[in-house]
């Protein structure tokens, strides 16, 4: 009787994968849905800075993905999701990393999509506070839509928009390498 128990015991630990993954302290889904597209958890890393731990990032996709590239060109639904653990990140700097993220991602072309850029900068306008949860989802015929908290805060059309935004973290000059490989599931 004892070994069938322990056979049962070890049978649900091993078929039973966690509902959720940690980083920074944070814990974050291994799935999430956005208007009915269900998306998976593709990986999660720690955005650091000067040895302090900023955000924890998570990117989810329709299917495990490991190319950048794609990902970044691709036009299937898929989200960025940014945990906020650390106070030391206010409005005023994420709204800098953002611009030094585009001109990062886009090789410095951003004029074809300055104003989307804007558009996405206000949303940073009001203090961001540890805790504080951003998700970017884009979808195909809408464009990226931003949540902060889990409330919309607008919706920025366009393929080019996504593809900026998306090499932030995914671009040959990423905004952290360790979080970029993390994100890919790469580490």
């Amino acid at each position: 009787m004892k070994n069938v128990l322990l056979l049962l015991f070890a049978m649900v630990t091993i078929t039973s994968a966690p509902a959720q993954t940690k980083a920074a302290g944070v814990t974050l889904p291994n799935s999430v849905t956005f208007e009915g597209e269900k998306l998976a958890l593709n990986g999660v890393g720690v955005r650091e800075k000067f040895w302090m731990d900023m955000y924890a990032g998570a990117l989810y996709l329709d299917k495990k993905n490991a190319d950048a590239n794609g990902i970044i060109n691709g036009n299937q639904p898929m989200a960025i999701k940014l945990h906020m653990v650390s106070n030391l990140i206010t409005s005023d700097k994420m709204i800098d990393a953002v611009d030094e993220g585009f001109e990062n991602a886009t090789g410095g072309k951003t004029s074809g999509i300055s104003s989307e850029i804007a558009q996405f900068k206000s949303y940073f306008s009001e203090e961001i506070q540890k805790g504080d949860i951003f998700d970017m989802v884009y979808l195909p015929k809408e464009g990226v839509k931003v949540y902060k908290n889990n409330k919309l805060l607008g919706t920025i059309p366009g393929k080019e928009f996504k593809k900026g935004l998306f090499g932030i973290w995914l671009s040959d000059k990423p905004a952290d390498k360790d979080l970029k490989e993390a994100m890919l599931g790469k580490s």
